[in-house]
C-alpha cells in the first residue's frame, strides 16, 4: 500500500520528466538535422535537413510538443550553442540573418503540423497533407522575411523558394512516412 503511493506521488513528477526529456531530445533531433547542410553559391539559404526535423518532430510530437521543442531549439540557438546550420554565423546573428524567417517560423511550422495530425487517424496521407501545408507556412514566414532584408520579393523567391521545392517534397514524404514510427517508438499519445 505504501509503495502504490509512492509509485502515485512519483506518477506526474516521472511523467513531467518523460515529457521534458522528449521535448529536449526533439530540439538536439533538429540540431543534428541542421548539420546535414549543403551550401549553393548562388543563394545564403542552404540546403539543410533541418526542415526535415522540424516536420518531424510537428507531425510526431503534436502541436504542444513540437512547438515547445522549437522555441527549445531557438532558445538554445540564441545562448550560442551549436546547433544552426553551420554555414551561419550562429546565436541571435543567424536568427536575423537571411534564414531568421524560417528560423523563427519553426514552431509555428511544427505546432501547425502536429495541429493537423491530432485532427484525425494518424496516416501517411494526413501526415503528408500536415507537412504540406506547415511547409507553406514556413516558406510564407521565410521568404517574407528575405523580402523585408532584400526589399524585393523576386530576389527572396530566387533565393528562398525556387532552388528547394524539390527538395521539399522529399521531405514532406520522408517525415510523412517516419511519423508512425517515431509516434509508436515513443509511445506518444495526442
Amino acid at each position: 500500500m505504501a509503495k502504490t503511493r509512492i509509485l502515485q506521488a512519483e506518477t506526474p513528477a516521472l511523467e513531467w520528466a518523460r515529457q521534458a526529456a522528449i521535448v529536449i531530445g526533439a530540439s538536439l533531433f533538429v540540431a543534428l538535422c541542421a548539420k546535414i547542410t549543403l551550401p549553393l553559391p548562388f543563394t545564403p539559404v542552404p540546403l539543410t535537413l533541418q526542415n526535415f526535423g522540424v516536420l518531424f518532430v510537428g507531425l510526431t510530437l503534436g502541436s504542444r510538443r513540437g512547438f515547445a521543442a522549437l522555441l527549445v531549439y531557438l532558445a538554445e540557438g540564441a545562448a550560442g550553442l551549436p546547433v544552426f546550420s553551420p554555414l551561419g554565423p550562429g546565436g541571435i546573428a543567424q536568427i536575423l540573418g537571411p534564414t531568421g524567417g524560417f528560423l523563427m517560423a519553426y514552431p509555428f511550422v511544427a505546432f501547425l503540423a502536429g495541429w493537423i495530425m491530432e485532427r484525425g487517424k494518424a496516416s501517411f496521407l494526413r501526415a503528408a497533407m500536415g507537412g504540406l501545408v506547415a511547409e507553406m507556412a514556413l516558406f510564407l514566414g521565410g521568404l517574407s522575411w528575405l523580402a523585408m532584408q532584400t526589399h524585393s520579393l523576386q530576389q527572396a523567391m530566387r533565393w528562398g523558394l525556387y532552388w528547394f521545392v524539390f527538395a521539399e517534397i522529399i521531405k514532406i514524404f520522408l517525415a510523412a512516412g517516419g511519423t508512425t514510427a517515431g509516434r509508436r517508438a515513443l509511445k506518444l499519445q495526442a
